[in-house]
């Protein structure tokens, strides 16, 4: 094997001398600054769109925080349409039922003066069903018919016992 024979030793470390140069000086002046720049780029592109995530969660941050806001403020709105509603229902319910008790009242005092007038028109004539009564049955018992002024006194007097 050649690669073993001493006496090509100092060729070979030569070459190994000039391979070496050669490939440092290509990797150093071409490849590795393309690795670079390509990693360069690669960091720039990812710390931009870190940023952009960034930039876009705190976007979405403050609209979820507007949303929440605005979702309270109806809420809240809500609760007070609800609250004057109740409120002003319950002044018409309230007036209503004042409107109809004051109607029944009315009503209620008006029916009383009706029964009263009645009562007192019953108790008018009473006098002088019971005088006519009075004055049939005795006719009928006794067989003769007395007058009207006797019959009267008799009923004035049955009448002021009973009161």
């Amino acid at each position: 094997m050649p690669q073993f024979d001493v006496s090509t030793f100092p060729q070979q470390l030569v070459w190994l001398a000039i391979s070496f140069v050669t490939l440092y000086v290509l990797m150093t002046k071409l490849a590795l600054p393309r690795v670079g720049r390509a990693l360069e780029e690669r960091r720039q592109r990812i710390d931009g769109d870190l940023e952009k995530a960034a930039r876009l969660k705190a976007e979405a941050e403050a609209v979820i925080a507007a949303y929440e806001k605005a979702l309270a403020d109806a809420r809240h709105q809500a609760q007070l349409t609800m609250k004057e509603t109740t409120e002003r229902l319950g002044a018409e319910a309230a007036e209503r039922q004042r409107q109809a008790a004051a109607a029944i009242a009315e009503r209620t005092s008006a029916a009383e003066r009706r029964i009263a007038a009645a009562k007192a028109a019953a108790m008018a004539s009473l006098r002088d069903v019971a005088t006519d009564v009075a004055r049939a049955a005795t006719a009928r018992l006794i067989g003769t018919d007395i007058d009207a002024g006797r019959a009267g006194a008799a009923v004035d007097r049955a009448m002021q016992g009973r009161r």
